[in-house]
């Protein structure tokens, strides 16, 4: 129907023309605008996101070991008081998580160990230092994955198994009675096996191809012979960390003395 079929028209000057154009397309200027908020967004979001992950692992980690830590006094309960002792090492296995193979009943653990053992792993043992070819190498692969550490980010306070010497055997609290310990809020049970270094799994530095990736200070999650928990500083000076009780000022020891 038009004007017309009416009776009536309208005159042309009476009519209103609209005359649209649409421009969909971002001026140059406005897309470097655009991709720059992106970037600053990203810039202050990033760090953001990475601490909260490497929180959460850190959490994971602590109950973790929390668990590990009851299982193993459950076991030393059951074992007239005592700590696992030398008797539970393997050749094939290093004798720092051979603790695992005696107490994995208590946490639920049935069967031959595996890479599947969760509870045994840290969310961030994802990559560890080994010597070779004359320098010291980052391997990115998890302790907790290699059959030698029985699938276990884990390892036990047995540095007494051992010894630097016969006449200086390390500190360890391995066959030792539990009630024996001195100090069992201060003394480590089980540690991430980092701590016996040190270097940490949370919070990695950077290290130049063949230097020592070991150093002062780094940060580990321990479990002590009272059976709390921690997220501390490790002291390292000549020798391995685990060779020796650190100087005051630290919340820890390795001596059950």
């Amino acid at each position: 129907m038009d004007s017309k079929s009416i009776g009536w028209t309208i005159p042309p000057e009476k009519m209103i023309t609209f005359n649209v154009r649409c421009n969909h397309a971002f001026t140059l200027i406005e897309l470097l605008v655009v991709i720059a908020i992106i970037a600053v967004l990203a810039a202050l979001l990033l760090p953001v996101l990475s601490r909260a992950k490497q929180q959460a692992n850190q959490t994971a980690c602590l109950n973790n070991l929390k668990q590990i830590c009851l299982g193993s006094l459950l076991y030393s309960h059951d074992s007239n008081g005592r700590f696992p002792d030398a008797d539970f090492l393997d050749e094939n296995v290093q004798g720092w998580v051979g603790y695992k193979e005696r107490m994995k009943g208590y946490v639920g653990l049935n069967g031959a160990t595996s890479p599947t053992d969760k509870l045994f792993a840290c969310p961030s043992d994802v990559f560890y230092w080994d010597y070779a070819d004359g320098s010291w190498q980052c391997v990115f692969e998890s302790v907790h994955a290699q059959s030698a550490w029985d699938y276990s980010s884990y390892v036990f306070n047995a540095g007494n198994l051992f010894a630097n010497s016969p006449a200086a055997p390390l500190p360890g609290i391995a066959g030792l009675q539990c009630d024996s310990i001195r100090h069992p809020t201060r003394t480590i049970m089980i540690a991430e096996m980092p701590t016996d270094f040190p270097y940490s799994w949370h919070n990695p530095k950077r290290m130049p191809r063949g230097e020592t990736p070991y150093f002062n200070d780094a940060k580990n999650t321990v479990g002590f012979v009272d059976g709390h928990v921690s997220y501390i500083k490790i002291y390292r000076d000549d020798l391995e960390a685990c060779c020796y009780n650190p100087p005051a000022g630290y919340d820890y020891q390795w001596s059950g003395n």
